[in-house]
């Protein structure tokens, strides 16, 4: 208290000089590196006060403080635009995925500049090296035996000639009997659905009667990683800052045993997957879109490795 209270007392006069902006800014060695990465804004609407306070804001804040203790900081963000969020506003307003997501990242862009949120990129999920790292992170999974098929059961309409993701599916609940159920869940009871769950199922696109049919899909093995990630987590625990809560979610899923997850999708708006038999499928949202921090550093700068894979600085 009696240093910052001497500190104060010497004015602005006694403060380092302010950091000399670098671009691109690039880890240094002998420094203290900070990568700061916002949770990535989904692109189908207009973000409101919930959206910059929940993420954003907060994020800005500890950049601006990074950057005022003079540490070499880099500040990214962008807009996740893959998924069938996407695409079914895209039909509700009459667009393309491509046309909508064009539109909103804009529009995104313009609030946070409006709001002077000190990105030092701000980017999109929408890239070509989205693709590259996306599919190389898949290759690698599938070179080492990380990943396995397994088939599923989906509800396809035959008039649209499509297998039906979850909000593309309506009908009765089977928990309230509620006729307005959504394919992932319901808003009456607020319960979870398997979409071939559901009663009088109708395809949102045609209103016809969809079919059950099995359909093949790849799955990450994390049965397989389940021993090196204990191991890993126990290390991590005893350095790491982790929070209660974080802890006890991570303890409750190993606790009743990981299971192996699905990572494709039958859809046409997405990352496509870069495998025989699967090439009319693309990746699942929640395996491509936290690729996205690693492809938005990319867009900014050619040496984005030397942030995600430098653990040393």
């Amino acid at each position: 208290i009696a240093a910052a209270v001497d500190i104060w007392a010497q004015g602005p006069a006694a403060l380092p000089p302010p950091r000399q902006p670098r671009t691109p800014v690039l880890p240094v060695e002998g420094e203290r590196n900070v990568l700061i990465t916002s949770a990535l804004p989904y692109v189908n609407n207009v973000p409101h006060l919930g959206n910059i306070i929940g993420c954003v804001l907060s994020a800005d804040t500890f950049a601006r403080y990074c950057r005022l203790r003079n540490w070499n900081t880099l500040f990214v963000c962008g807009t996740d635009e893959y998924g069938t969020a996407t695409e079914t506003r895209a039909l509700e307003e009459g667009l393309s995925p491509q046309e909508l997501c064009d539109r909103y990242h804009a529009v995104h862009a313009d609030v946070y500049a409006w709001f002077r949120i000190s990105f030092d990129h701000f980017g999109r999920t929408t890239t070509p090296q989205q693709t590259r790292i996306a599919q190389d992170i898949f290759q690698r999974l599938l070179a080492r035996g990380f990943l396995l098929q397994d088939t599923l059961e989906q509800l396809r309409c035959e008039s649209c000639g499509r297998y039906l993701a979850d909000r593309f599916v309506e009908g009765t609940c089977p928990f309230c009997a509620y006729a307005e159920a959504r394919g992932d869940q319901c808003d009456k009871c607020g319960k979870l659905i398997n979409a071939v769950e559901l009663k009088n199922p109708q395809c949102k696109l045609c209103r016809g009667t969809p079919v059950v049919t099995p359909t093949q899909h790849l799955f990450l093995d994390l049965p397989k990683l389940e021993g090196r990630l204990e191991a890993w987590l126990e290390r991590t625990w005893a350095t790491g800052d982790w929070t209660a809560n974080a802890r006890h979610i991570t303890r409750t899923w190993l606790r009743d045993g990981l299971k192996p997850r699905c990572i494709t999708r039958d859809l046409t708006w997405g990352t496509p997957v870069p495998l025989d038999g699967f090439r009319d499928k693309v990746f699942y949202v929640w395996f491509d879109a936290p690729i996205g921090y690693l492809s938005i550093t990319a867009n900014y700068t050619e040496q984005w490795e030397r942030w995600w894979k430098n653990p040393q600085q």
